[in-house]
């Protein structure tokens, strides 16, 4: 901008406000993290077209997207997921529960510590899916053995997270709690639990991402429905791109459940900021 006074010319360096605001949002993390994703799509798409990828194993990201907008209309992608799910809630809950009492009760009890955690520690290195053909043996190929799988994979995440979080508590605090002369009760609610929360959480995040992972998988046996069934079908009859489809759902279910638990987090130990205790 050029002022004139006292027949002297000035030029101001300030840059326009528009830009300044184009520049602070180029420079924002919420537009690096939409960028990187849209460029990797991008070089994607080129590589393809111009033949340096192979579409029969890498389809463009366009024709997912159309795959994905047409599996939308029909409402089929919507009945899949809500089988999805429902399996990693109810294998959730059945998981996360006995996690997390257990690991309140040993994280309160040496003794019970040193006769069940050796136990617990040995089960733990199994991959949690080579126990699906036993849990079918014993469940059937139905919903239920789905939701022991998924349990299982759940159980051992929260259960050790939990035991990290109530023994880390500072031992002061246990020491009031009895010379108050609380209950064992009280103590599990009032000390045990909201000191452990935060590691609650992060076991609940670790444990919703196996549950994904393992409700995938465990949906290709005994099922007709499931997003885990998409891929499967449609690895079996090579239908690369509906494969591409499960793919991104089970992506977009466990970025959202992140979300959830995120908000959750923030609304149940509001004095825990991110990335800190």
């Amino acid at each position: 901008m050029i002022v004139s006074s006292n027949d002297t010319v000035r030029i101001s360096a300030d840059p326009p406000k528009g830009s300044t605001s184009l520049q602070r949002l180029l420079r924002s993390d919420a537009f690096a993290s939409i960028a990187s994703p849209i460029v990797i799509l991008l070089v994607w798409e080129m590589l393809v077209r111009v033949q340096l990828l192979d579409a029969r194993f890498f389809p463009t990201p366009s024709s997912v997207i159309v795959e994905l907008v047409s599996m939308i209309r029909s409402g089929e992608i919507f009945v899949h997921i809500a089988w999805t799910v429902s399996r990693v809630a109810i294998g959730t809950l059945l998981g996360a529960i006995p996690g997390l009492v257990f690991g309140v009760l040993l994280g309160l009890s040496p003794v019970l510590r040193t006769f069940i955690q050796p136990a617990i520690s040995a089960l733990y290195p199994i991959p949690k899916i080579a126990l699906f053909p036993l849990v079918m043996m014993i469940f059937g190929i139905g919903d239920a053995s789905k939701w022991v799988i998924v349990a299982i994979a759940v159980f051992f995440q929260v259960f050790f997270s939990t035991l990290a979080g109530v023994v880390n508590i500072d031992k002061i605090y246990l020491d009031v709690a009895s010379n108050f002369k609380a209950s064992r009760w009280q103590t599990y609610w009032t000390i045990a639990i909201p000191g452990a929360l935060p590691f609650i959480f992060t076991g609940l995040q670790l444990g919703l991402g196996m549950a994904l992972i393992v409700v995938v998988i465990a949906e290709n046996f005994g099922t007709q429905v499931g997003v885990g069934y998409i891929i499967w079908q449609s690895w079996q009859v090579f239908e690369v791109r509906n494969m591409y489809v499960g793919l991104i759902v089970v992506a977009f279910l466990g970025y959202c459940f992140q979300l959830l638990l995120q908000r959750l987090q923030r609304a149940v130990i509001p004095w825990k900021k991110d990335g800190g205790t």
